[in-house]
């Protein structure tokens, strides 16, 4: 549905509501609509993360909340790689993603 970039992303995440387990990770992939993001553990889908995520030219991290999608195991117990939609972020944020990913799209294109 949107253009999606292959690109490296520091991202922290929690799941809504839990204050506390705070992980970092990065992203593996990311457009306008959502995310794919490595994990240490295996979430339901359904669930509601909470996200900070650290876009180039952007002195600080978006916050937004994603709906799991799923996740898939990729290395035994360790990593996974868990799909999002995203569900909530304000429209200034909408736009600092949009503008990054489109960036990106375009200097992949040269």
């Amino acid at each position: 549905r949107y253009p999606r970039i292959h690109k490296n992303f520091v991202v922290s995440y929690r799941i809504y509501g839990d204050p506390d387990n705070v992980d970092i990770s990065q992203t593996r992939d990311i457009s306008e609509g959502g995310m794919l993001l490595t994990t240490n553990r295996s979430f339901d889908t359904g669930t509601i993360l909470a996200i900070e995520i650290r876009l180039p030219f952007i002195p600080t991290p978006i916050r937004l909340l994603g709906k799991i999608l799923g996740s898939k195991e990729v290395a035994r117990n360790l990593i996974y790689e868990t799909r999002l939609v995203f569900t909530y972020m304000d429209e200034q944020s909408k736009e600092f993603v949009k503008n990054s990913v489109n960036y990106f799209v375009k200097k992949d294109e040269k």
